[in-house]
């Protein structure tokens, strides 16, 4: 179950079923247990723990002291065989932390592809988070979060269970998120408050001016105009009749359980 490029250090522990891809690197002193899975490309460093049922898709880089696929935090969790699915290309540096899921809730932890986790970021079961996401040093995501494609969750920032952060959001160090973020928006603070749009990152993820404009006039909507969400909603999906990105709007406001940031 080991391909004969990979290279394992003779000071690892790989159990017997693990089943470790072309060109996988793995360090002195990490232990990979038997139901994990890691694809071609992928260097663990040394000093980490992989536990299963994990699935590690290509070309990541895991630092040391991670800690992959370990039972959740959960008391009502019984030992089910919940999973841990991670993605390509994802960078996980030191003393990150992934938990598999519960059976209460998916049943799997989602990690998509293109990822920055930085040191000692904690994601707990049955997160799904999504691509080309930033999150700094000890930002941390209790149990059900989601976070959407491009966010950034900037450093020592915790994020409240069954919230979601929406896409090219960009939440600022040290907040306090305890309600749904949505997309393409700045918020900061304890509890984390919008302050604007992310005008920056639109520009250099290729939104056209037009587009950017749009999202500003939604913006108002949701937050200068007054008007309750119920009164903003069809105006949204009027609005995404012509600019498509207005509706990752709607969605999110369709989806929360826990209400959006004031």
């Amino acid at each position: 179950m080991i391909h004969k490029t990979a290279k394992i250090h003779p000071n690892a522990v790989v159990e017997e079923g693990a089943v470790i891809g072309a060109n996988v690197l793995v360090g002195p002193f990490s232990y990979i247990t038997f139901n994990a899975e890691i694809g071609s490309g992928t260097e663990v460093m040394s000093h980490v723990v992989i536990k299963g049922p994990t699935v590690i898709g290509k070309n990541n880089r895991i630092f040391p002291f991670a800690v992959i696929g370990e039972v959740c935090q959960d008391k009502k969790y019984q030992g089910e065989d919940t999973l841990l699915l991670i993605g390509n290309r994802n960078i996980i540096r030191e003393s990150v932390q992934m938990h598999r899921g519960t059976v209460q809730g998916h049943g799997v932890t989602t990690i998509g592809n293109d990822n920055l986790f930085c040191v000692n970021v904690h994601i707990a079961h049955d997160c799904i988070i999504g691509n080309n996401i930033i999150m700094g040093n000890n930002a941390t995501l209790a149990g059900h979060v989601t976070i959407e494609d491009y966010a950034i969750l900037s450093a020592l920032s915790p994020v409240h269970q069954f919230c979601t952060i929406g896409a090219h959001s960009f939440i600022g160090g040290a907040s306090v998120v305890v309600q749904d973020v949505p997309p393409y928006i700045m918020a900061q603070g304890n509890h984390c408050k919008p302050f604007g749009i992310n005008i920056e990152g639109l520009k250099r993820r290729g939104f056209k001016k037009e587009e950017i404009y749009a999202i500003r006039k939604a913006y108002k909507e949701i937050y200068r105009s007054g008007k309750r969400i119920a009164e903003v909603k069809p105006i949204l999906e009027e609005m995404a009749k012509e600019y498509p990105s207005i509706a990752l709007f709607t969605q999110l406001i369709e989806n929360s359980t826990r209400g959006i940031i004031r």
